[in-house]
């Protein structure tokens, strides 16, 4: 607690952090939302289905391109343009699906929906790193912070879902969507003007012209200097790096694509289709008090050792899903294997955190979200046909399998090599950086 209370003060109060949470929330609401909209509006699960895949295909292409114009431009004026432009995008989508537009019409306004997403969750993580490491704060802090930022993206999607649910339930799609625009409008806007948005200064340095490099793993070197041996390898060793980092991210989101296909399928199965979404709460509850739990690992605890630990705990918990068949059961396996889900994210962030330039970071950790929510569709794609052919246990069988080629990569990779001769290797915690 002491921990976060000074997590809470670097941004000068709970206002941030609360204004952060109920600006990425509509992120979390309009997936679902865009769904059941299309769907009730033209009464095609192929219509809402396509309009929801344009969605998830924007925001995984634009969430990086935000991330960097925010760390070129600033976050200030890049979130508010976002933050209006997304508000707009997703009132059109309402107005063009209760309107029945053409489904090539709700495509293209999807991908506008995913285009224009703010990443208030990624910008708040590079925002609150920059206010630590300014103030001098030490790895435990650093650390809480981003078990945090975890925690409200993991509470995020679970009360996006539930408010979309209920608001579907009670009145209409279009009422959840109309208040994610709202959120957008009133708390998008806040997040870019709060006066913390300073402290991610835009990046400088860099000459007109200059290509950028290395999609965000290497500063900008000064005009006529050259790359030594030594350099080049270190600069390698940090792609590789930032790389296994980013596909370690796009695994764990498939793993859970492929747990919602299963999960859909064995409740649908057991005559119990609505237990879906309180199973996808349930996991989604567990990740986010363990996330929250996550500033009080030690910092002798590297990096490094969290990430397998957390991945190898993933693949073992993910085993019983291929036996389990029953509700209760299903519940019991589905919340345990959520203990394993924020740890490795938080991780991962934490990870990229003292891999790449502070320069990059708005960049880096869009990258991290959009791999995720990428390999969440993908894997969506892939299982559910798999799950409708062959039952749930073989769309659970694609989230073992993802599941352990995480697990291959985390103990293949070797990120405490990518910063030798930079400040410390990603040794202890508590010397990283």
């Amino acid at each position: 607690m002491t921990t976060y209370r000074t997590v809470i003060g670097l941004g000068g109060g709970p206002l941030l952090p609360a204004v952060s949470f109920l600006g990425r929330l509509p992120t979390a609401m309009c997936q679902l939302g865009s769904l059941l909209l299309v769907a009730r509006t033209s009464g095609s699960l192929a219509t809402a289905g396509l309009v929801g895949g344009a969605l998830a295909a924007g925001q995984t292409v634009g969430g990086p391109v935000v991330g960097r114009l925010a760390d070129r431009l600033g976050q200030r004026p890049v979130v508010l343009v976002a933050a209006l432009l997304n508000a707009c995008a997703v009132t059109g989508l309402v107005t063009g699906a209760l309107g029945h537009a053409p489904t090539a019409g709700l495509a293209a306004l999807g991908v506008l929906v995913g285009v224009s997403v703010p990443q208030v969750g990624p910008l708040s993580r590079s925002r609150m790193v920059a206010l630590a490491r300014h103030a001098g704060a030490d790895e435990r802090t650093v650390s809480g912070v981003l078990s945090l930022e975890g925690t409200l993206d993991e509470t995020s999607f679970v009360l996006g879902p539930a408010l979309v649910g209920v608001a579907a339930t009670v009145a209409h799609p279009a009422v959840a969507l109309g208040l994610a625009a709202a959120l957008l409008a009133v708390c998008g806007v806040a997040f870019a003007l709060h006066p913390t948005a300073r402290a991610v200064a835009p990046a400088g340095g860099v000459r007109r012209g200059t290509p950028p490099q290395g999609g965000g793993l290497r500063e900008p070197r000064p005009e006529g200097s050259a790359l030594t041996g030594a350099e080049f390898g270190r600069a390698r060793r940090r792609r590789g790096t930032v790389y296994a980092l980013r596909s370690s991210a796009a695994l764990q989101g498939a793993m859970f694509g492929a747990c919602q296909a299963g999960i859909t399928a064995l409740t649908e199965d057991l005559g119990a289709p609505g237990q879906s979404g309180l199973v996808y709460a349930a996991m989604g509850v567990m990740s986010a008090v363990v996330g929250l739990a996550m500033a009080s690992v030690p910092p002798a605890v590297t990096l490094t050792v969290r990430w397998r630990a957390a991945t190898c705990a993933a693949l073992v918990l993910a085993l019983p899903l291929l036996v389990v068949h029953s509700l209760g059961w299903l519940y019991v396996v589905v919340v345990i294997l959520g203990s394993a889900y924020a740890p490795h994210l938080i991780t991962l962030f934490s990870l990229t955190e003292r891999v790449v330039p502070a320069s990059r970071l708005g960049e880096s950790m869009a990258f991290m979200t959009s791999g995720d929510i990428g390999g969440q569709a993908l894997a969506l794609m892939a299982a559910g046909p798999v799950a409708e052919g062959y039952g749930p246990g073989a769309a659970f069988g694609v989230a073992v399998g993802t599941a352990a080629a995480a697990c291959a990569l985390a103990w293949a990779a070797r990120p405490e090599r990518a910063r030798e001769g930079h400040g410390g290797a990603l040794a202890p915690a508590s010397s990283a950086g």
